[in-house]
């Protein structure tokens, strides 16, 4: 007489079916934070390197017409002007190419600003004293000047602004709750500098590029010598 079969354990069963290999989890490698930076651009490496990288922003310029100009007969018949006696003595005129703005008064004085080369702000003062004059007024080109030229550079370098206020006084004014930067007022060339702690400077009251590159190369030394570490 034959026997029942025995039903087979469950630990038995668990041991004869098939193992299906579980993927192997690896621990997640850290990547050095040196590596995971973005490229940067590099510090200047000299005064004359961060010369090399100013940009000019704005060219404000004079010119006399030498005529008297009828303001209200050019205001209506130009385009892209206005002319609201009762907040502003004179003409706000512009122009695309290139783009810049004039401010043009009944006494023949012009003002060119919001041009980015000196060669264009000559160019914009000279299209603007062609459009007057082609209304009838007998215009002339005398006394161009360029009065002022603003200008950026990136020293990219944080600066200690207190202790370069301390040192240097007498050249300078620090006031951040007012305003971030520094005002540094150099005497030669008498330009004015607004230096913020991230290296970043804007120079105004230059009438050259020379004149913003000589300021830039008289400060540079001073800056580095105040350079967070």
């Amino acid at each position: 007489m034959e026997r029942p079969p025995v039903p087979e354990s469950p630990l038995r069963a668990l041991l004869a079916s098939p193992v299906t290999p579980r993927p192997v989890s690896r621990p997640q490698q850290m990547v050095p934070p040196q590596l995971s930076m973005v490229a940067q651009t590099p510090i200047p490496s000299g005064p004359q390197e961060a010369v090399n990288s100013i940009k000019i922003q704005n060219c404000v310029s004079t010119v006399n017409l030498n005529c008297v100009l009828d303001l209200q007969k050019i205001n209506s018949r130009t385009r892209n002007s206005e002319y609201n006696p009762s907040r502003f003595h004179g003409i706000v005129m512009r122009i695309r190419e290139p783009r810049c703005t004039a401010l043009i008064f009944r006494s023949g004085k012009m003002v060119c600003t919001g041009a980015r080369t000196e060669a264009f702000s000559q160019l914009g003062t000279r299209k603007f004293a062609r459009i007057i004059q082609k209304l009838g007024f007998p215009v002339q080109f005398v006394d161009f000047k360029l009065q002022n030229l603003v200008a950026t550079v990136d020293l990219r370098f944080p600066i200690r602004l207190e202790n370069l206020n301390q040192m240097h006084g007498q050249f300078s004014s620090y006031e951040p709750e007012l305003f971030p930067g520094l005002v540094y007022r150099m005497v030669k060339p008498r330009v004015v500098l607004l230096i913020f702690v991230n290296g970043k400077i804007v120079f105004t009251g230059a009438k050259s590029r020379q004149e913003i590159a000589e300021s830039l190369e008289n400060i540079y030394p001073i800056l580095q010598s105040f350079r967070k570490i």
